[in-house]
């Protein structure tokens, strides 16, 4: 427990940097000078007369030589001050600060300053204790406690100043509870930085190296202000302690700021509310946290929000994201996630992005082992819904719909785009496969655009692949395609009295895709088990196995073919003949989501590996190889589709009749999308029990406007008529 020393008077502004860690030759106002934004001749000493006049208005320092101003200096606008230490001051000019309905003269009034830099043309009125902060110009600091920045403020960044223990840096605790996948936070990490570190912590040279060049990209001399960057506001709040903002954040009624970094420039501006206590983070441009939200160890990334006492703890919250109301502990998040309600529970996990978590949602404890130690692990396009609870360990596919109920065991659901169901009566678990295509194509179409639409970056830092048929799914549909056909002919081997293990996996592979080829009635009467998806010793039953088949073939076409004509859309002067010299390659079968961005597994590997020699030396090197992997990526997912659709074929190269059957069929895919889209729109106009609580069809064409009318629907088909008259034309060009 510290204890309250008596110092001699004055003592506020003297020995900020203990002298045992000033470097040789160096003063306690070196660090703060190369902070300074301002030319060092700007500054001079007060004028008698501008002493008598501060006197005279209540103001007392411990030394008046240490009180610098500029020439415009207007001494009546400083009243009622305590000064301590080296005080800079800018022009004070007898103007009016307004920021929304808050108007405020500039100058000091009211306050004690220790040590500190002051902008043109400040308002800074009933600042209770303000030291060591270089604050920017046309600022407005109103009715503060405390803000104060100690000798070794590190702003939120996990590193160590001069002379301190290993003990005191600041970890993220991401993915379990346990700290065996901690990660130390830094301004400008994005979730590929983070998941790097905490997924390959069996690459030893890696994980020394991301040590390192974490430690190294920040000065480790004690003695750095804190900083406030010009036009913030700052006003009704309690205690700021070693906090770093950019340019026009907001900060309004917050309880508590410790040891962050706040991200905002005036295009980008952040904002911080009521109730707010947020300690040991990393805030990016752009974000929203207010109403008694808390958050300790985390990063939030650019354009996220946190509202209406969300808590957040060792987590990692990516770019486009909203937590509201609820608790995560211990997780990582890739972008676009959305989680609003008070009741659910989000634990040791990592969401791969474009995920959604309802209400009541309970994803933990994971405490169902002997340690602490389990993890889940969900693909895009989470989407657990009303009431669940799921076990740790657990892992998802992408696009996993998860209904509601208690799941009693870990799953493993291999099969994306599926529909999960606890079905208590017959007890067992069963899996519709390909269930948003099948039956929510307007929320599976609506779910691209929409996060295209809400990223509001300025600063894409980490790049995000937001369409739902990218490679990573592609290949997920591809071993879904090969489970489906093998479950199939065990079913069928079953059914006659066979033994299953007679045959091998490609053998099984065979028959099945025959019998799936061969028309629905083949696959009736069949009880089609899903494998390894439960660990419990219930049956897992495949719904709908047949159209689930053929509809992650469709999804395939529609993939292959989309991004083929993007191909050829980009130069006009591409051919058919081009495209197949000059995307003809082997499949990349591993994809990897890393913090949103997919990349070929081999690439990351070859990152990783750069990292661990010392090639990559920098944060800076590593994310400029992000960068070069997104310039290569759009012609990558190019090739992968010219051999997806190789391999449905099963061709090595295409010829120009496989060509215009592709595009043939994805005519019809087409336009089975559209009327999926519209059909899954007009089940809520048909549904009665949502006309019953209308009293006219006209009240409900109000409230939920007409069908006809919707915006997304004329959207989608607007965009799929223009796309099928693409493809039209590349079939007559194929003919």
């Amino acid at each position: 427990m510290p204890k309250v020393t008596v110092l001699l008077p004055g003592s506020p502004g003297i020995d900020f940097i203990p002298r045992e860690y000033l470097h040789e030759g160096t003063n306690q106002y070196d660090v703060r000078n190369i902070q300074s934004v301002w030319p060092a001749d700007r500054w001079r000493n007060l004028r008698s007369d501008e002493i008598e006049s501060l006197v005279k208005n209540q103001n007392t320092a411990g030394d008046w030589d240490e009180i610098l101003v500029t020439d415009c200096f207007d001494p009546s606008l400083i009243r009622s001050n305590r000064f301590f230490g080296l005080v800079r001051i800018g022009n004070v000019r007898d103007v009016v600060l307004r920021h929304h309905d808050l108007r405020l003269s500039s100058g000091i009034t009211d306050s004690m300053i220790v040590d500190c830099d002051i902008g043109d043309d400040t308002a800074i009125h009933n600042v209770k204790y303000l030291s060591r902060y270089i604050v920017g110009d046309r600022c407005i600091l109103f009715n503060l406690m405390e803000m104060n920045t100690t000798d070794h403020a590190k702003f939120g960044n996990g590193i160590i100043k001069d002379g301190e223990p290993e003990e005191v840096r600041v970890w993220l605790d991401i993915m379990n509870e346990t700290g065996a996948r901690r990660v130390m936070p830094f301004d400008g990490m994005i979730p590929a930085d983070a998941w790097l570190w905490a997924k390959y912590r069996d690459n030893e040279p890696m994980q020394k190296r991301l040590k390192e060049i974490t430690q190294s990209s920040f000065d480790s001399r004690r003695g750095y202000y804190g900083s406030i960057g010009n036009e913030c506001v700052i006003k009704n709040s309690h205690t700021l302690k070693d906090i770093k903002i950019g340019a026009g954040c907001y900060v309004k009624g917050a309880n508590k700021l410790k040891n962050l970094t706040i991200n905002s420039s005036e295009e980008e501006p952040t904002q911080i509310g009521e109730g707010v206590e947020l300690v040991n983070g990393i805030i990016g441009y752009g974000c929203r946290i207010f109403y008694g939200c808390k958050a300790v160890r985390f990063v939030l990334g650019n354009n996220s929000n946190l509202k209406y006492g969300a808590r957040l703890i060792n987590s990692f919250l990516g770019d486009n994201s909203t937590i509201s109301c609820c608790e995560v502990l211990n997780s990582l998040i890739f972008p676009a996630h959305e989680q609003h309600h008070n009741n659910s529970f989000l634990v040791a996990s990592v969401l791969m992005g474009q995920s959604n978590i309802a209400a009541g949602a309970t994803i933990g404890s994971n405490h169902n082992s002997r340690s602490n130690d389990n993890e889940l692990v969900a693909g895009r396009g989470f989407w657990p819904g009303l009431c669940i609870s799921l076990q740790h360990s657990s892992r998802f596919a992408s696009f996993t719909l998860i209904s509601k109920a208690d799941y009693p065991a870990e799953m493993d659901i291999t099969l994306p785009f599926s529909l999960v169901s606890n079905n208590v009566t017959l007890d067992r678990l069963e899996v519709m496969p390909a269930f948003w295509w099948m039956h929510n194509m307007y929320a599976l179409e609506r779910n691209s655009r929409k996060f295209v639409a809400r990223d509001e970056r300025l600063r894409k830092t980490q790049k995000i692949e937001f369409e739902s048929l990218a490679p990573d799914t592609a290949e997920e549909i591809f071993t879904a395609l090969r489970l489906l056909e093998k479950w199939t002919a065990k079913a069928a081997l079953r059914n006659k009295g066979l033994p299953e293990d007679n045959l091998s996996d490609h053998q099984l592979s065979e028959q099945g895709r025959k019998l799936l080829a061969g028309g629905e009635e083949m696959l009736r009467g069949l009880e089609i088990r899903g494998e390894g998806m439960e660990r419990s010793r219930r049956r897992v039953i495949i719904l709908k196995t047949y159209q689930a088949y053929h509809s992650y073939l469709d999804m395939l076409y529609h993939y292959a073919v989309k991004n083929l004509t993007r191909y050829l859309e980009a130069d006009s002067s591409r051919t058919f003949t081009e495209m197949c010299g000059s995307l003809s390659a082997e499949r990349e079968v591993s994809w990897v989501n890393v913090g949103g961005q997919l990349m070929p597994e081999r690439e990351l590997d070859r990152l990783c590996s750069d990292i661990g020699k010392g090639k990559l030396k920098s944060w800076e090197d590593i994310h400029e190889r992000y960068d070069q992997l997104w310039d290569e990526y759009e012609l990558s997912k190019q090739r992968h589709a010219f051999a997806t659709l190789c391999s449905l074929y099963n061709k090595e190269n295409l010829t120009y009749k496989i060509w215009n059957g592709a595009l043939i069929r994805t005519v019809g895919v087409q336009q089975y999308i559209f009327d999926q889209v519209y059909l899954s729109r007009k089940k809520d106009y048909e549904n009665p029990f949502r006309a019953m609580i209308h009293r006219s069809e006209d009240e409900m064409k109000s409230v939920m406007g007409s069908l006809e009318n919707n915006d997304f629907i004329i959207g989608v088909r607007k965009e799929i008529t223009a796309y099928m008259e693409l493809l039209e034309k590349y079939r007559r060009n194929s003919l």
